[in-house]
């Protein structure tokens, strides 16, 4: 095992870097370092590591979602409004509706399966997004009309959105059947993994405001709760994701300040993380079923795109924000990457039958969108969004 992740750090950092030569993300580089040391290439990877890869998958995700949390400012979220709230569930909603009325026709799957693709599909990538975005704060672009901060909740919130709807719609195919009832968990998953969040945070704020502790224990124990909850999603009614992002966000809240500091731990814990999931996806990619996908999933895949850009583009409608920055919002719904590594392989680790389109499409979907949103958002932030600090600065000279 030891072995295996020596290869799985050394490998993914080598081929991110690689790929960052030539201006691609480095995750890309990340998935073909996986796909190299998986079963169709060198199948050199110890079957125990391959054993507990859902597991660091999952506190891969668990780590991009609480820093997530951490970051965001529920007052810019309030002065936003009803476009923050819009973007968390209108975008991804948009591209599940493409999936739920083509993908049966297109990709010869059933309407259930159908709907599992567009969960997994209709999250945007934390992992692509939020660094830029975070970045954009950092440097003042954009601030004043809260497109940064609107986004970020985008991004976070619907990633939970989507994750909340597949595990639903996973456990219907599992047990083969679809009713309304099943529909009704959704609500209460979110109410009680949002309430639940909001506890854990308030009590923790209380315990390090009273405790003095240093900021990496805060972070071991936030991240113990954090899998916790998480465990909770498996045997009770919680969004367990919802309740770590709800966490950290009531954080947030209580103690900006210390906050911020977190923040900046998790962005380091999510280096290491990022490494192994999407090596580990990559190790799990059945080359011969991705060349025989043929052209339907990419098909698909931009029809989901389509139908997200318009969900998009109803949720910014009467911002005030102008042409260039509606154009940088909708780029940013583009990029896809960390929910579809960590659940695209759920139905085939679950043995279902549509387990190989799921874990195909998701490897499709992260190789096309992912360049094509890093490089988009790359190339017009500084060009389209304008720099408000630099504004301030010039209004006072």
């Amino acid at each position: 095992m030891l072995l295996s992740f020596a290869l799985i750090i050394l490998s993914g950092l080598a081929m991110g870097w690689l790929f960052s030569k030539i201006r691609l993300p480095r995750i890309i580089g990340m998935l073909v370092a996986g796909i190299i040391l998986g079963p169709t290439v060198l199948n050199i990877l110890a079957p125990s590591v391959t054993d507990i890869s859902g597991d660091l998958r999952k506190i891969a995700l668990i780590i991009i979602i609480a820093k997530a949390g951490l970051s965001l400012d529920i007052s810019d979220l309030k002065r936003i409004g009803r476009p923050a709230v819009m973007l968390c569930f209108i975008p991804a909603t948009f591209e599940l509706l493409a999936f739920i009325l083509f993908a049966p026709s297109i990709m010869n799957v059933t309407r259930l399966q159908a709907a599992i693709l567009g969960a997994v599909m209709g999250a945007v990538s934390p992992a692509v997004t939020v660094p830029r975005l975070t970045k954009m704060i950092d440097e003042g672009y954009g601030t004043k009309k809260g497109i940064p901060q609107m986004l970020i909740a985008g991004a976070s919130a619907d990633d939970v959105y989507v994750i909340v709807l597949f595990s639903t719609l996973v456990g219907m195919e599992a047990g083969g059947n679809l009713n309304a009832l099943s529909f009704l968990k959704i609500p209460a998953e979110i109410i009680l993994g949002a309430g639940l969040g909001a506890f854990l945070g308030f009590l923790l704020s209380i315990y390090f405001k009273k405790i003095h502790i240093r900021d990496s224990l805060k972070i071991t124990i936030i991240m113990a709760f954090n899998m916790l909850l998480y465990w909770l999603e498996g045997i009770a009614p919680v969004s367990g994701l919802l309740a770590v992002m709800t966490m950290g966000i009531t954080i947030n809240m209580k103690m900006p300040f210390v906050s911020k500091r977190l923040s900046v731990k998790f962005t380091k814990l999510w280096v290491a993380a990022e490494i192994f999931l999407f090596v580990l996806v990559g190790s799990t990619v059945n080359i011969a079923y991705v060349t025989e996908a043929g052209l339907g999933m990419i098909l698909m895949l931009f029809i989901g795109l389509l139908f997200r850009e318009v969900g998009t583009y109803i949720s910014i409608v009467g911002t005030g924000l102008n042409t260039k920055e509606k154009i940088f919002c909708l780029i940013s719904q583009l990029p896809k990457a960390t929910v579809q590594a960590a659940i695209g392989g759920v139905p085939l680790a679950m043995g279902l039958g549509c387990g190989n389109i799921v874990l195909t499409m998701a490897v499709i979907s992260i190789v096309i969108t992912a360049p094509l949103g890093a490089l988009g958002m790359d190339a017009t932030m500084h060009k389209y969004i304008s720099n408000d600090k630099t504004d301030e600065t010039t209004l006072e000279e």
